[in-house]
């Protein structure tokens, strides 16, 4: 196995901690914030004995992490996975007004339960759109592989004029605590995304 495979793999380690089982390696995630400790997170994943990892293989997974999965704290003592969290955390995000749509990728096995009860957020504390068609499409293929994914359009512009609060993290993932089946249509394909 290549160092990039195996360094992908040690990503998906990583994520997996977390955002959904610190216990895997003996550590805390703290609730507020979701913030490891770095040196724990480390030693938790070396004991584990998978996987070896340094401060410098850390930092170099954060930083080119193409989804921008994680971040450091200011002093870069601590690490946090920005979204996608199962365990019961509260990661600051920035209250703000949406694009007009945003966008979710997902499985046309789904679809039912969906057009009856809309996005809910399952496993996870919130709904994770996409701010763009392209996007969607990438996120829908982990869930429907290997048949082509379905991308519902989320009327975000209207939701937030009907009184609904979304919120987008460091990495740049909107979310919301659920998208009621109203504010949702079907895309036929990319050249209908506006």
């Amino acid at each position: 196995m290549g160092k990039t495979e195996e360094n992908a793999k040690l990503s998906r380690f990583i994520s997996l901690i977390l955002r959904h089982n610190p216990a895997a390696i003996g550590i805390k995630i703290e609730r507020v914030g979701g913030w490891a400790d770095v040196n724990q997170l480390i030693e938790g994943i070396n004991a584990k004995g998978k996987f070896r990892i340094d401060r410098p293989l850390l930092e170099k997974i954060v930083a080119t992490d193409s989804k921008g999965r994680y971040s450091f704290n200011a002093d870069g003592t601590k690490i946090r996975a920005n979204q996608g969290h199962s365990i019961d955390v509260v990661i600051e995000m920035e209250h703000r007004q949406p694009p007009e749509f945003l966008y979710h990728g997902t499985a046309w096995r789904f679809m039912n339960s969906i057009m009856d009860k809309g996005l809910l957020p399952g496993s996870r504390n919130y709904v994770h759109l996409s701010p763009d068609y392209a996007t969607a499409v990438t996120v829908g293929y982990r869930h429907s592989k290997p048949e082509q994914p379905v991308v519902l359009k989320v009327h975000a512009g209207q939701m937030t004029a009907d009184g609904y609060d979304f919120m987008i993290s460091d990495n740049g993932v909107w979310q919301i605590a659920q998208v009621p089946p109203q504010y949702l249509a079907i895309m036929e394909s990319e050249t209908t995304n506006g």
